[in-house]
C-alpha cells in the first residue's frame, strides 16, 4: 500500500451534523425531478387530449346544427358585446381549431388563450359551473407554461429558432421568457386558488360562511367540487397550500382522497379535474413564492451538492478508479455518487451498451442508438465522478496506477468491470467467417452480412449459390443463439414478404447448432424443450449433440457433414478480458479473475473484480452467472465495501448473489422464464421478457424508443432499421481477400 492511502480514515472529512438532511432532500429532489421529466410530459399530454376531446365534440355538434347554435347564442347565452351569429361561428371555430392545436401541441399558447376566453364567456354569460372554472385554470396553465416535451411546439422550437422565418426567434424567445418568469407565478396562483376553494368549502360546512357569500364566490372558486373533501382535511390542505408548505405531498394527499372517494362512489369518477390540478402541483411544485421554495433555496446554500455543485474538496480524498462502464461499473459509480471519494470511470467507448438486446440491433429490429447511452451524460450532476475515454493497457499494482498507454491514473481502490469477448475455443481462424455479438460494431457487421445475403440471393442466377446464401447458421444454443435464430427466422418469414422477386424470403433456412444435448442448458429441461418447439414452429432447424469441426467461407462442417452456408454467426462461448494478465493474478480457463468472498483479488486487497471479469462462487457455492443483474449486484456490493473501509466500519458480509431469474425470447409471443419458484413459457413469458428488458435499459429516451419500435413492429411486422452499412472485411467464397482481424483475446467488452 503506498503512502497516498496510509491514512484513509483521517482523509475522509467528517460530515456536517445535518448531512442526513441534505441526503434525504437530495433523494426527494431527485425523485421529484425524475417525475417531472418522465411523468410530467405524459400527464401534460393526457390533460391536453382530454380538454381537446371535450371541446372538439362540442364544436362538431354545434357545427352539425348551426341553426340551433345561433339560436342558443342569441337567446340562451348571448354575449352583449358581440353579434350572435358572429359569436356562434367564432365559438365553433375556437372549439374545433383550438382543440386540434391543443391536442398536437402546436401553437399551444395561442390556442389556450382563445379557449381560456371562451371558458370565461361560458362561465359569466351562460351557466356558472365548477367545470368552467377548471377549464379556465387548466387553459391558464398552458398559457403560462406552454405544452410539455410531448408536443410539436417542443419538437419544432429548435429548428424554428434557427430558421429564416420572420419573427420566429422572437416569438420563441418570448415564449421561453413567459415560461421562465410567469410560469412559477401561475403555479403559485393555482395553489392559492385551490387552497381558497378548499378553505371556503370547509368553512361553509360549519356555517362560518353565509350562503349568499358562497353563491357570489362560486363564480370564481369551485366550491361545490371542493365540498367532497372532509372539512378537517380540506382546512389542513388549504393552509398548507396557502403558504406553500409540503405542496407536493399535499397534492398527493388530495389525489389519494379523490381516488378513495371514487372507489367508494363511482359516480364521482368524472372528477378528473381535481386529479389534473392536484397532479400538476405534485409534478411541478408550488412555484417561487412559497415556503417550500424558501426552504429549498436555504438548503441549496448550505448543501451545494443539491445543485450538483461541489459539496467538498476532492483534494486528498480516496481515489476510486472503475474500469468498464457496463452494468457493474455503472452500478458501482452510481452507488458512490454521494460518497466522499473521487471516482474516475474509464471506458474505451463513450457509451454504455445494453448487450441483452444487441441481437435485435443485429437483426434490424432496433437501432444501435436505442440500446446505447452516452456515459458522460449519466453522471453530469455528480461532481465527484469523472468520466475518462481511454483504453487500459495494464495495471501497476505496486505503484497503484492504471496504465493508459503513456498516461497513468493513480488509484486507492480499483474496480475492474471489463467484461468478456467471444471465445472460439482455440480456433481463432474461424473469427473472420463467424462473427460474434458483443459490441455495437459486431451488431452492425452481423446486420450487414444478414441483409447482404438476401440482396446477393436476389442477384444470383445460380440456384445452389442462392440456397447457400439463404442458409443462416448460428453456433451456440444459449440465450444469445436462441434469440438470434428466432429473430432471423421472424425477419425472413414476416419482415420481407413481397420485397424480392426471384425468391421467397420465407424459404430461408435457419440452423441452430448446439454441442450439448439441449438448448438453453441453464434453464430447466421443460423450458428448454418449450423453447425448441417454439423455434421449430418458426422453421428453425435445431441440431443438438452437434459439434462444429470446421468453418470457412463456403460453410460449416458439423459431425462430419458439410453444410453449405455463406452466413455463419457465433454464439457459443466467451472469454474474459485481459484483466488477469494485467494483474498477473490467477484465473480460470475462461480468463476470469478468481476473487475472494468480498470480490477482491487475492493478495490485492484494494483491487476488486465484478461481472464477467470475475469468478465468484457466491451463488450457493456455484459461480455467479454472467448476467446483468449479477454485475449490478456486484457493483453495488463493492461500493459498500469501499465506503465501509473508508469510514472505518465493519465491511458487509461476503457477497451473495441473489438470482432474480432467467429469461430468453424465441420470437413473436414466445419466450421462456425461470424464476425458480415459477416457470413460464409462451405469450405471458414474452410480455414479461419485454417489460424486464425495458426496465433494465438505461435512459428514458431509450425506453420510449424501444417501446415504440416494438409496438410498431408488433402491429405491422415491419422493422425500420434494415440498413446495410460498413465495408467488406470477410473473405467470401469466391473473393478470398481477407483483411487482418484482431484476435479475440485482444477484444473485450464491459460486463
Amino acid at each position: 500500500m503506498n503512502t497516498t492511502h496510509s491514512s484513509e480514515q483521517g482523509r475522509a472529512v467528517a460530515p456536517r451534523p445535518l448531512a442526513w438532511v441534505a441526503t434525504l432532500m437530495g433523494w426527494m429532489g431527485e425523485a421529484f425531478r425524475l417525475s417531472e421529466r418522465s411523468i410530467g410530459p405524459v400527464v401534460d399530454l393526457l390533460i391536453r387530449l382530454r380538454l381537446a376531446q371535450i371541446f372538439f365534440v362540442s364544436g362538431v355538434l354545434k357545427a352539425a346544427d348551426l341553426e340551433h347554435a345561433i339560436y342558443l347564442s342569441t337567446h340562451e347565452y348571448p354575449v352583449s358585446w358581440m353579434d350572435p351569429v358572429m359569436a356562434a361561428y367564432l365559438g365553433i371555430a375556437i372549439e374545433l381549431v383550438g382543440s386540434v392545436l391543443l391536442a398536437v401541441g402546436l401553437a399551444t399558447r395561442l390556442a389556450a388563450v382563445a379557449m381560456l376566453a371562451l371558458s370565461w364567456v361560458i362561465q359569466f354569460n351562460y351557466v356558472a359551473l365548477d367545470t368552467n372554472l377548471f377549464w379556465a385554470a387548466l387553459f391558464g396553465w398552458y398559457v403560462a407554461r406552454g405544452a410539455g416535451s410531448l408536443s410539436l411546439d417542443h419538437a419544432l422550437s429548435r429548428g424554428l429558432a434557427d430558421s429564416a422565418l420572420p419573427l420566429a426567434n422572437t416569438v420563441i424567445g418570448f415564449s421561453d421568457w413567459v415560461t421562465r418568469y410567469f410560469g412559477p407565478v401561475y403555479q403559485g396562483l393555482l395553489r392559492l386558488w385551490i387552497g381558497a376553494a378548499l378553505a371556503l368549502a370547509a368553512l361553509s360546512h360549519g356555517g362560518a360562511v353565509s350562503a349568499e357569500l358562497s353563491q357570489e364566490l362560486s363564480l370564481w372558486l369551485p366550491l361545490k367540487a371542493a365540498g367532497m373533501f372532509p372539512p378537517a382535511v380540506a382546512l389542513v390542505c388549504a393552509v398548507l397550500l396557502a403558504v406553500g408548505l409540503a405542496t407536493r405531498l399535499t397534492g398527493l394527499c388530495l389525489i389519494l382522497a379523490i381516488l378513495g372517494k371514487q372507489m367508494a362512489d363511482p359516480a364521482l369518477a368524472d372528477d378528473w379535474y381535481w386529479l389534473a390540478v392536484a397532479g400538476l402541483l405534485v409534478l411541478f411544485g408550488p412555484g417561487g413564492l412559497s415556503i417550500d421554495a424558501l426552504i429549498d433555496r436555504g438548503l441549496r446554500r448550505v448543501f451545494p451538492q443539491l445543485e450538483g455543485k461541489p459539496a467538498f474538496s476532492l483534494e486528498g480524498l480516496p481515489r476510486v478508479v472503475i474500469v468498464g462502464a457496463g452494468f457493474g461499473g455503472l452500478a458501482c459509480a452510481a452507488a458512490l455518487r454521494r460518497a466522499r471519494v473521487s471516482v474516475t470511470l474509464i471506458d474505451r467507448r463513450n457509451y454504455h451498451l445494453f448487450q441483452p438486446l444487441l441481437y435485435q440491433a443485429a437483426t434490424a429490429g432496433l437501432s444501435p442508438g436505442d440500446i446505447a447511452t452516452p456515459v458522460r451524460g449519466l453522471f453530469r450532476d455528480y461532481f465527484n465522478i469523472r468520466v475518462l475515454l481511454a483504453e487500459v493497457t495494464g495495471v501497476d499494482t505496486k505503484g497503484q496506477q492504471i496504465v493508459l498507454g503513456g498516461q497513468r491514473v493513480p488509484y486507492d481502490y480499483l474496480v475492474l468491470s471489463t467484461g468478456a469477448s467471444h471465445s472460439y475455443f482455440g480456433r481463432d481462424e474461424w473469427a473472420p467467417y463467424a462473427p460474434g455479438l458483443k459490441q455495437v460494431e459486431d451488431a452492425t457487421e452481423v446486420r450487414r452480412r444478414l441483409l447482404l445475403a438476401f440482396e446477393r440471393a436476389e442477384g444470383t442466377e445460380d440456384t445452389e449459390e442462392r440456397q447457400s446464401l439463404l442458409t443462416f447458421l448460428i453456433v451456440g444454443g444459449g440465450p444469445t443463439g436462441v434469440e438470434l435464430a428466432g429473430a432471423i427466422a421472424e425477419l425472413a418469414k414476416f419482415g420481407m414478404e413481397k420485397e424480392f422477386r426471384r425468391f421467397d424470403p420465407a424459404t430461408a433456412r435457419v440452423i441452430l447448432i448446439q454441442a450439448g444435448p439441449r438448448i438453453l442448458a441453464t434453464f430447466p429441461e421443460a423450458l428448454s424443450e418449450a423453447a425448441k418447439r417454439s423455434l421449430e414452429k418458426l422453421g428453425v432447424e435445431v441440431l443438438t449433440n452437434s459439434r462444429v469441426e470446421q468453418i470457412d467461407a463456403e460453410g460449416v462442417m458439423v459431425n462430419g457433414q458439410r453444410i453449405a452456408s455463406r452466413t455463419v454467426f457465433w454464439a457459443a462461448g466467451v472469454v474474459a478480458s485481459p484483466a488477469a494478465r494485467w494483474l498477473q493474478a490467477e484465473a480460470d480457463r475462461a480468463g476470469r479473475l478468481k476473487v475472494g468472498p468480498d470480490l477482491s483479488v487475492p493478495g490485492l486487497a484494494h483491487v476488486f473484480a465484478i461481472g464477467d471479469t470475475a469468478l465468484a462462487e457466491a451463488w450457493n457455492g456455484r459461480p455467479v452467472p454472467g448476467l446483468a443483474p449479477a454485475a449490478k449486484q456486484g457493483g453495488d456490493y463493492v461500493a459498500r465495501v469501499i465506503q465501509a473501509r473508508i469510514a472505518g466500519r465493519t465491511s458487509p458480509g461476503p457477497f451473495v448473489y441473489k438470482h432474480l431469474g432467467s429469461l430468453a425470447t424465441i420470437g413473436r409471443k414466445a419466450a421462456v422464464a425461470d424464476f425458480g419458484w415459477v416457470r413460464l413459457s409462451g405469450a405471458l413469458a414474452w410480455w414479461l421478457w419485454g417489460a424486464v428488458h425495458i426496465a433494465f435499459l438505461v435512459g428514458l429516451r431509450n425506453r420510449i424508443s424501444v417501446m415504440w419500435d416494438w409496438f410498431w413492429a408488433y402491429l405491422t411486422f415491419r422493422s425500420g432499421t434494415r440498413l446495410i452499412t460498413g465495408s467488406e472485411n470477410v473473405p467470401e467464397a469466391r473473393t478470398l481477400t481477407q483483411k487482418p482481424v484482431k484476435a479475440p483475446s485482444q477484444r473485450y467488452q464491459r460486463g
